[in-house]
């Protein structure tokens, strides 16, 4: 009831803002009320459809949902824009009478605000459930072995297998990573926004990832919402390498030439918050790995696990999480949670690469942010 109030609220302002300025024939300002009547209407449901047992209706009220939400959300921040220069502008009329024609500003924008918001979202729809393209990243490591010069990791992260993404989503993911033949793979958490029990089948597909070195996952907020317990087991059971605060050790090149990487992976940032024994901890993770050791990645969901990486003496970090802000103007809110948006940073001696994910959550919109199947090579400083 909060949700379906709030959405009546921030509705009925764009409404009073927008439908009695917009100009031209009845039938213009009465569709865009319509429209603003259903979206009010149907956007909560992209957030309670899981309520709906019947998994048919439940993933179309949660598709219809997340589609109204994308197109509000645009149409929200636009007309908050639009006021804003309207404000200026009447500002501007005071001291230049002649300079300004609000009448015409007002009704001028008040289409462009809807037109702007539809294009936007049918851009960011496509964007969205396109597979999502090949990033390729070079890492400069001091110290790096000969037998790692070259060593590849496609790491895949936040595909949220959900409401919107099912199986096919996800075997298309699995076949582009599959083409680039890596070393390892690596998946950052936020894999799922459901139960083990609605999503395995479309989780499947990842048994079928291969890699020199094989697959390995670290949980994101986004497991423990949906039982993460049960996703680790799952996982585990897909032949899948969950990695909760502890490290392997690879050994990698010619025999001669064999040199060790130390891979390790912690629980998500937030894990203690649904169980205490899930605390993520990088030095917990590298306990015990061997001294002969010259590279040693982390996977950590979370960028903000970097400061504690560095301390724990990682050359690596690979995360995701934010999205790269899926669509603006979210991204710039990014920094004030996180150390990172996106791409490789320093964080003192350590790289951190944080991915803009490879799925979505929420509305299926990606617009300045898109999505990625990252690969990681590892070369000489």
């Amino acid at each position: 009831m909060p949700l379906s109030l709030l959405s009546l609220l921030v509705h009925a302002y764009v409404a009073w803002r927008l439908v009695p300025a917009m100009p031209g024939p009845a039938w213009v300002p009465a569709l865009l009320g319509a429209v603003l009547a259903v979206s009010a209407l149907v956007l909560p449901w992209g957030m309670m459809a899981r309520r709906v047992r019947h998994p048919t209706w439940s993933d179309a009220l949660a598709w219809a949902g997340l589609l109204f939400m994308g197109l509000f959300s645009s149409l929200l921040v636009l007309t908050v824009l639009r006021d804003v220069a309207l404000l200026l502008a009447a500002g501007v009329q005071m001291l230049w009478p002649a300079g300004v024609r609000m009448a015409a500003l007002r009704s001028q924008s008040a289409v462009v605000v809807p037109v702007v918001a539809g294009l936007v979202t049918l851009w960011g729809l496509f964007n969205a459930r396109r597979r999502a393209a090949v990033v390729r990243v070079d890492v400069p490591i001091v110290g790096l072995p000969v037998s790692l010069h070259g060593f590849t990791i496609a790491q895949i992260s936040d595909v949220h297998v959900g409401p919107t993404i099912k199986g096919p989503y996800l075997q298309a993911i699995v076949h582009a990573v599959n083409g680039l033949q890596a070393d390892l793979v690596a998946v950052t958490g936020d894999l799922v926004d459901g139960s083990v029990r609605d999503l395995a089948p479309h989780v499947a597909p990842l048994a079928k990832l291969a890699s020199r070195h094989g697959t390995y996952f670290v949980t994101g907020n986004h497991e423990y919402y949906s039982g993460a317990h049960a996703w680790v087991a799952e996982l585990r059971r897909l032949g899948i390498t969950v990695l909760m605060n502890e490290h392997v050790v690879l050994r990698h090149g010619p025999l001669a030439l064999q040199a060790e990487l130390v891979l390790a992976g912690v629980a998500d940032h937030g894990a203690h918050h649904f169980d205490p024994t899930h605390r993520s901890d990088p030095h917990a993770a590298l306990a015990g790995a061997p001294a002969s050791a010259v590279v040693k990645i982390l996977l950590a969901h979370q960028p903000r696990s970097a400061e504690a990486a560095a301390k724990a003496g990682f050359d690596l970090q690979l995360s995701g999480h934010t999205h790269g802000g899926q669509f603006w103007p979210w991204n710039l809110f990014v920094p004030l949670q996180q150390p990172f948006t996106a791409g490789l940073h320093r964080w003192q001696e350590l790289w951190v690469y944080t991915s803009r994910g490879t799925g979505y959550w929420g509305p299926p919109k990606r617009f300045g942010a898109p999505s990625e199947i990252t690969h990681l090579r590892l070369v000489p400083a």
